[in-house]
């Protein structure tokens, strides 16, 4: 066995762990169908740095990991849809064919490359009606995964995704699928994400021609306000209860 061989079986599985540890890195991402469409949510401090983002008409993008690489897949995917939707017919252009095209991509990168890409993705693509939602996850070695109702990934995903399946139910208003989101992006016990530092955004069916909305500032807030579950109301004491009787033998005068 020459000096320093290593098995190609030790070799992806030093890629997948590095590329892991990269992901797990960054805050989650969280992308769920709503009663009008797909919900995006990520806590992200930058104003500059998207981590969702439009591709065509009725497909959004949404990425965690390394900014640079997943912009570069962003860019890739945005190029396809124009291309075929010029070529061909926009109604080609489709949720199903680019994430295939992000798959054989990051699938050829994890193996033939010394270094895999850091990075998790969502395409998602909003139908006429609930039924033609579709939300696809791929991975950092270019594995799919169609998800039904909602999706997480990075940093704590497998948390976020319990509490998700915890509160998510279908139909739900834009509000309450906000107050879910957030509720399942929280640690127990800990604090929200500040309005500032969200990125929120929505594919939404009812919208002409481009769906992709972002929501921002009063918008954003007022959804937050709509979705706050009322305080806690306080019952005013009784003024008719009886007096309770002291402790102890009570004396009746009896010998």
């Amino acid at each position: 066995m020459p000096f320093g061989y290593a098995s190609p079986e030790q070799i992806m599985r030093d890629k997948a762990d590095y590329a892991r540890k990269g992901i797990a890195r960054g805050r989650s991402v969280v992308v769920l169908q709503y009663e009008d469409g797909i919900l995006f949510v990520a806590p992200n401090p930058s104003r500059a740095l998207h981590k969702i983002s439009e591709i065509y008409d009725r497909i959004g993008f949404a990425a965690v990991g390394r900014y640079n690489e997943f912009e570069e897949l962003r860019l890739g995917g945005i190029r396809y849809a124009d291309i075929n939707g010029y070529t061909y017919d926009r109604s080609d252009v489709t949720g199903r064919g680019l994430a295939n095209l992000y798959a054989s991509n990051l699938g050829r990168i994890f193996t033939e490359s010394i270094k895999s890409l850091e990075v998790e993705v969502v395409v998602a693509e909003v139908g006429d009606a609930p039924e033609g939602d579709a939300i696809y996850r791929l991975t950092f070695d270019g594995s799919v995964f169609d998800e039904h109702g909602f999706a997480a990934m990075g940093g704590q995903a497998d948390a976020v995704a319990t509490r998700l399946k915890e509160r998510y139910h279908e139909g739900m208003p834009l509000a309450d699928a906000l107050e879910v989101a957030l509720t399942a992006l929280t640690e127990p016990g800990g604090e929200r994400t500040p309005v500032a530092q969200l990125e929120v955004a929505v594919l939404d069916r009812n919208r002409e021609h481009r769906k992709f909305l972002r929501l921002t500032g009063a918008r954003l807030e007022r959804l937050l306000a709509e979705a706050a579950p009322p305080p806690p109301v306080e019952e005013p004491p009784a003024d008719d209860e009886p007096p309770t009787a002291p402790s102890g033998d009570i004396d009746d005068g009896s010998s």
